[in-house]
């Protein structure tokens, strides 16, 4: 197969060393006669066969391995959605999800939170961290800022606090959709195994038997949307609809965000935040 046959990856791939610039990866310049790197710098910065690389390029040799991609998404200083879409075009599938913990969100997402005035929203980690709020949510659900880092965790406030769960009128129905579910993020995110995971579970294991055995019921769920009461000690019973968001770029992070279910609903909880 010659180099201007069809093959997405292979075109893909040349344009992406084409705009890399030999010097910044320390490679002799001198005349080139197209620009970028060559097909045996990628391979070499790739520590994979030149031959090999040619033939991605061509379309040659079949399906590459997860490695290979891997190992040229490093060399090409992919970021992690172009590492993804080589593996679109070499596989046809996602990579495996990469963990990586989180400890806050950035400004740009902060000023989205705050936009919502009037509609509490959330962004949680897969471990169900809440590492940002805005202050309809503080108001109605946690002020969180008055928590240190670790007590944030959603688990731990619905199974570590009396207080807390009470605050859910299903409450029961409540934990067991937030363990199904956390079950669900962390195999998404790619964590189910990971020493976070493990140490997280072992810490409820102790906490709480409901918690327990709720796990060892095996339960996945996923977000979606739904409608949850909860009651607030100044403002009484306020039913809330709430919608679950994938952040994007950011398979770690969802945002969930709550909207008053009736006109009344949406009177108290105005009053609550003026």
């Amino acid at each position: 197969m010659v180099d201007d046959a069809p093959n997405p990856l292979g075109t893909y791939l040349r344009d992406r060393r084409t705009r890399l610039d030999p010097a910044a990866f320390g490679f002799a310049v001198g005349r080139r006669r197209t620009p970028g790197l060559r097909r045996e710098e990628v391979a070499s910065r790739a520590n994979i066969s030149p031959t090999w690389y040619t033939w991605l390029e061509q379309g040659r040799g079949g399906a590459p391995s997860p490695d290979v991609l891997d190992r040229i998404a490093r060399g090409l200083m992919l970021t992690e959605p172009k590492r993804e879409h080589i593996y679109m075009l070499g596989l046809g599938r996602p990579p495996e999800a990469r963990y990586q913990p989180v400890d806050g969100i950035t400004p740009r997402l902060q000023r989205v939170l705050d936009g919502m005035a009037l509609s509490p929203a959330i962004v949680k980690t897969a471990m169900w961290d809440v590492v940002g709020w805005n202050r309809a949510a503080a108001v109605l659900l946690t002020d969180y800022a008055k928590l240190p880092r670790e007590g944030r965790n959603i688990l731990r406030l619905m199974f570590g606090s009396d207080r807390i769960r009470a605050r859910n009128a299903d409450s029961d129905s409540i934990a067991r959709f937030v363990v199904g579910a956390f079950r669900a993020d962390v195999a998404r995110a790619g964590a189910s195994m990971s020493a976070e995971v493990t140490k997280l579970v072992a810490e409820l294991f102790r906490l709480s038997p409901d918690f327990e055995a709720l796990w060892q019921d095996n339960e996945v769920v996923s977000h979606g949307e739904g409608v949850k009461r909860i009651y607030h000690p100044d403002a009484g019973l306020l039913a809330m609809e709430y919608s679950s968001f994938a952040v994007e770029g950011r398979p770690e992070l969802g945002m969930i965000i709550y909207n008053p279910a009736s006109a009344e609903d949406a009177e108290r909880l105005r009053g609550l935040l003026h």
